[in-house]
């Protein structure tokens, strides 16, 4: 019996003499997240963290004090009954915590990989308040990922009531599409989601690559709505191939929810930014992932640059991606440029980790002030310029300046500006009366409702760039408000 098997056994015996004591909670130490070693993981695309056992999920889960306010819940954006199912997990009863998620997460295998739970759920976590350390709050992340694994083989299909005779298009088939699109066919609703790509599953297929999220978690979720009667049409780009007010006006739909994300990379508008060997992280993730740009060939003929020097620009998740999948793409160095701190880095620390594990190099209080071609006019170069912290912005962090004759050249071949993206204009061109923010997202009420009668809209389109969780919570209002036209509509 090993120590951890000790610990179970201790914990279990005090229960049944009484119950745990805060103290005893708190001695439990966290559980470490098991992982494909760094030096073996950057030659492949398997997924890097590799979840708890069920040992390791019962003692993480008995470290929660099982609040009767669970703060925890306030900061989960679809309010999932975090205590209640991290009491079955530590109870040894992975099915009941699966159910209670499943109230509330149809997407819990995805959310359990990528959202961030740091500062959602377990930043308001008690035990992380006591240690005065998100890191040590419960991993709630972790333990959701444990129990949605567990129902990888799982057939339920939820249950579709008797045909409304209504009619909804769902554009978009990202996590928020996925939860408009399964709560009204639940509802009995006729749905169709429309995708503009040949893949459903939007973010999660384009984005995120294999490595922290596995496609087939996702394919799973996809294959669950057509067996629900959801219809999934690909290539198909609202804008261009019909209009929003077409689909309503000619096809028939009765509503529209709009959850087409934001897709439209911002860059730096710096000299060089058009030369050959220069990607938006948007193009150059979703040629690696959705068109498996990393077989080289081999199954697939999308090219994609085989780089020796490459340079991220940004310090978000995005950027931790592009320059992760860089490394399995085989360049030899990669460098995230970063013109703040790593303090102000958007990043989960969980990325930042991966990703100096894996051998990335941090150019941190630095920025591009312009990329270099060769007589190709191909990248060889950037030149970047230091910085220092100021004093707060908007944003509160902490604004950067310029350090005066600061420049200096690095040979680089591939440079990936990961700076963010704003609205594509597509839908908002082309429909008329649709209100738009200054920014270009839609504007929607409380309950999702744009300005137009039967149109909702939810997820980075509204809120900007956001998180799949936040997509998701936004998805669930956006379906009860549909339901609720629906059923005054004639």
């Amino acid at each position: 019996m090993n120590e951890s098997e000790k610990l179970l056994q201790e914990m279990l015996e005090k229960q049944k003499n009484g119950g745990l004591k805060p103290a005893d909670r708190y001695a439990i130490p966290s559980q470490d997240m098991p992982a494909q070693d760094p030096g073996v993981r950057k030659g492949n695309i398997s997924e890097v963290a590799t979840g708890y056992s069920s040992l390791q999920a019962r003692l993480e889960a008995m470290r929660c004090l099982q609040c009767k306010t669970a703060p925890c819940m306030e900061g989960c954006p679809v309010k999932i009954r975090i205590r209640d199912f991290v009491t079955a997990i530590a109870q040894g009863d992975d099915v009941k915590a699966l159910a209670v998620i499943k109230e509330n997460s149809l997407l819990p295998a995805v959310c359990g990989r990528v959202c961030p739970q740091e500062v959602q759920c377990q930043e308001t976590c008690t035990v992380g308040k006591k240690f005065k350390d998100v890191e040590k709050s419960v991993s709630i992340g972790r333990l959701e990922r444990y129990v949605a694994d567990l129902d990888q083989e799982s057939n339920s299909i939820p249950q579709v009531a008797a045909p409304t005779g209504k009619k909804v298009a769902v554009i978009g088939s990202g996590p928020g599409g996925i939860v408009v699109a399964t709560d009204l066919r639940r509802m009995g609703h006729d749905v169709t989601v429309f995708e503009a790509f040949h893949k459903p599953g939007g973010v999660m297929v384009y984005g995120i690559p294999e490595f922290r999220l596995p496609k087939a978690i996702v394919q799973r979720e996809i294959d669950v709505l057509t067996k629900m009667g959801v219809k999934i049409v690909c290539n198909f780009v609202v804008g261009r191939t019909r209009t929003v007010g077409e689909l309503m006006n000619e096809d028939g739909f009765d509503a529209v929810y709009i959850g087409v994300g934001a897709g439209l990379p911002n860059f730096m508008n710096i000299a060089g930014e058009s030369l050959i060997g220069v990607y938006s992280a948007n193009e150059y993730l979703t040629r690696a992932n959705l068109m498996n740009a990393y077989k080289f060939g081999k199954g697939s003929d999308t090219p994609i640059a085989q780089s020796k020097r490459v340079a991220v620009v940004g310090g978000g998740n995005v950027a931790m991606d592009a320059a992760r999948t860089a490394l399995r793409l085989g360049a030899e160095k990669v460098f995230i440029v970063y013109r703040r701190s790593e303090k102000e880095m958007p990043a989960r620390v969980e990325e930042l980790h991966h990703a100096k594990e894996e051998g990335v190099e941090f150019c941190l209080l630095q920025n591009p002030k312009r990329v270099i071609g060769d007589e190709n006019s191909r990248v060889q170069a950037i030149e970047i310029l230091k910085y220092e912290l100021g004093e707060p912005d908007a944003s509160g962090r902490r604004k950067p300046v310029v350090i005066p004759g600061s420049e200096f050249i690095l040979p680089v071949d591939t440079v990936i500006i990961a700076i963010g993206n704003g609205a594509n204009p597509l839908i908002g061109q082309t429909t008329p009366g649709l209100a738009l923010n200054k920014w270009g997202n839609i504007v929607v009420d409380e309950s999702c409702k744009t300005s137009l009668d039967g149109v909702y809209a939810g997820g980075d389109i509204v809120l900007g760039a956001a998180t799949v969780i936040l997509a998701m919570g936004q998805g669930r209002i956006a379906a009860a408000a549909i339901n609720d036209y629906l059923k005054t509509k004639k």
